[in-house]
């Protein structure tokens, strides 16, 4: 115990050396690791991937763009009314009407109300007695003779002709033939019928025409039909499936109307 009390500032000295010694030891790798947390933080602060930048919206620019390519038109002919002012025409009975297409009036103001196909139909009806002759009925819808749109009866053999087609064959037996091959005179082209199926042929159109100026009508007009606007006669020269072709009587000009409605 007196050894300790001698040498208890010794001893207390020396264990605090010991721990400055120890710290000492320790200090360089506390450094080292405080500097490796540093330099960790630092660069994904520095190095943090970029978000990428939304994509430029360009299309503002590129209209702006198109339309100083395309320049602006300015239009003093149709639309402009200071320098081109409307035109108004009078019609018979005397109301005035604004022309803006300059269709407005006349025969390119009809139009197709209904439009009717016509046809050319050919029916094997029966066969007469002895079995030679084959009767077969013909309508012929667009025919300009108003006798021959009816149905006529023909009474044919084989090899017979008459103004509509040739009997060229007959099928199955004579007496209850099951077909009949016919070659059409116009047109030299084959074509059968059975009792149970005729012949069908589109050969022109049938139409109501309207007048709305006039407030007129004109059903079932043909080929060769005549209607009048004004003063003016027009006749029918041709019927398609899109237009009707007018002639006016007084020069032979054309015009064309286009067909609209649906057949």
């Amino acid at each position: 115990m007196d050894l300790l009390k001698k040498h208890y500032e010794k001893i207390v000295l020396g264990g605090v050396l010991l721990v400055l010694m120890a710290g000492a030891a320790m200090l360089p790798m506390m450094i080292s690791r405080e500097r490796d947390d540093l330099n960790k933080a630092a660069d994904e602060i520095i190095n943090r991937p970029a978000k990428p930048l939304d994509p430029l919206d360009l299309s503002t620019n590129e209209v702006h763009i198109k339309q100083l390519k395309t320049g602006y038109g300015l239009d003093l002919s149709t639309t402009n009314k200071v320098f081109n002012p409307a035109q108004w025409q009078e019609a018979p009975d005397g109301h005035l009407t604004k022309m803006t297409t300059g269709r407005e009036l006349g025969v390119d103001a009809v139009t197709v109300t209904k439009q009717t196909p016509l046809y050319l139909i050919i029916t094997f009806d029966s066969v007469r007695e002895g079995g030679t002759n084959y009767v077969i009925r013909v309508e012929r819808q667009a025919s300009s003779n108003v006798s021959l749109r009816r149905s006529k009866i023909y009474y044919v053999g084989p090899g017979g002709k008459n103004d509509v087609f040739i009997l060229r064959e007959v099928k199955g037996p004579a007496e209850n033939p099951t077909e009949l091959v016919l070659e059409l005179n116009d047109s030299q082209e084959p074509v059968v019928v059975t009792k149970e199926k005729p012949y069908r042929r589109e050969d022109g159109y049938m139409v109501d025409l309207k007048y709305e100026p006039e407030k007129r009508t004109w059903p079932d007009q043909r080929v060769d039909s005549k209607i009048k606007i004004g003063t003016e006669t027009y006749k029918i020269v041709a019927i398609q499936k899109s237009e009707i072709v007018f002639s006016a009587e007084s020069n032979q000009k054309k015009a064309r109307i286009l067909i609209a409605v649906a057949p």
